[in-house]
């Protein structure tokens, strides 16, 4: 059995920020454990390509900062040395009003303040942090399966891809997977109090009902008809597109699907990108029928990601936070909880997600009184 003062259970943004924090307090008696054989969670970037540019590398999950908004992401992102663009957004945006309407040309949307995004994608924010901790404190492909309280310790049970089970000993644990994850793959004993269980099955998940289509092309031949790349559609099956082009790497478009989870799950996965490819040439033209390659990640098929009660959900950011921690019983000052869900400003968030792990670190390490 291994021991440590400190489990971290999730290796997403949320996470690896925790034991960033923890390194930086001084702290390095802590596990990460994550069930996914990699880094970063709801963050997924697609690899370069065979000889081409690590830059190209572009975002399945989430995309945006906004720095003017969110300066302790910011900050972050400043302290790891990693580049940031604007969205692109000059040009015109393209909507299907309808299912029987042809596009109509209308002035583009430009963010305000700008909508930020990474070079080499977000999967350099996980790279970055990730190179920043000890390799032995991070372990992959680590399914955790059962947390059990004595009241003054935490024992993790988990479980390998091979079904090859591992126990740790910790003091605290920093829950760095969505509430309502937590509340469906972990069985807790004993019980969690059942209105904190409750709070945490009715969180809705952020990702976990959409679905990305991303295609890249050699260049971003739409901008040269005078278009941004974006579109809004009510013909689908994607319902909101934009550039995804990486600066000096290859072009690209990616969208939303408008379709829900329980539909998606029903058609081939070739099927879908086939629709996107001819929804693409509906609006760009021709040459968007022919991407250089394309591909689909739907988070709601992800199980580390959704659950049965995310597949009809509207994927919505939800305003409410629910409760991190047990106020009483054996699970007090025992875990507590950190995905970006517990954000108190940003829940759904990558800043949300850097927000809860932060003000969880500073509770956990609060002298107690």
């Amino acid at each position: 059995m291994r021991t440590a003062r400190i489990a971290i259970v999730g290796g997403g943004l949320a996470g690896l920020c925790a034991a960033h924090w923890l390194a930086r307090r001084g702290i390095h008696d802590h596990v990460v454990l994550e069930a996914r054989d990699a880094w970063g969670g709801r963050i997924a970037s697609t690899p370069p390509a065979a000889g081409g540019s690590p830059l190209d590398r572009f975002d399945l999950g989430p995309t945006w900062f906004w720095p003017a908004h969110q300066p302790q992401l910011d900050r972050l992102i400043d302290s790891l040395s990693l580049e940031r663009f604007a969205q692109p957004e000059e040009g015109d945006m393209l909507v299907e009003h309808t299912p029987n309407t042809a596009p109509v040309r209308m002035r583009g949307f430009v963010s305000a303040p700008p909508a930020m995004r990474l070079m080499g994608g977000m999967g350099a924010l996980i790279d970055a942090l990730r190179q920043e901790l000890a390799p032995g404190n991070l372990m992959l492909g680590q399914r955790v399966l059962r947390l059990r309280c004595d009241g003054r310790h935490v024992e993790l049970d988990a479980e390998d891809v091979h079904g090859r089970a591992s126990t740790f000993r910790a003091e605290h644990v920093l829950l760095a997977v969505p509430p309502r994850l937590a509340a469906v793959r972990i069985d807790f004993s004993p019980s969690l109090p059942g209105p904190l269980l409750r709070a945490w099955r009715g969180t809705p998940t952020w990702m976990a009902p959409h679905a990305k289509y991303l295609a890249l092309y050699d260049e971003p031949f739409w901008r040269a008809q005078g278009l941004s790349g974006a579109a809004r559609s009510a013909r689908g099956p994607l319902g909101e597109i934009h550039d995804a082009s990486m600066p000096g790497g290859r072009a690209a478009l990616f969208g939303f699907f408008g379709v829900p989870a329980r539909v998606r799950r029903n058609v081939p996965e070739e099927v879908l990108r086939a629709h996107c490819r001819a929804q693409f040439a509906r609006l760009f033209g021709d040459q968007a029928a022919a991407p250089r390659a394309d591909c689909l990640k739907d988070w709601a098929a992800d199980p580390w990601t959704a659950t049965d009660a995310d597949q009809d959900a509207p994927g919505a950011h939800h305003g409410i936070a629910p409760a991190a921690c047990a106020a009483e019983g054996p699970w007090k000052n025992r875990i507590t909880g950190v995905a970006s869900e517990w954000s108190p400003q940003f829940p759904g968030y990558l800043a949300g997600a850097v927000e809860a792990a932060v003000d969880g670190v500073h509770t956990l390490l609060e002298p107690r009184r």
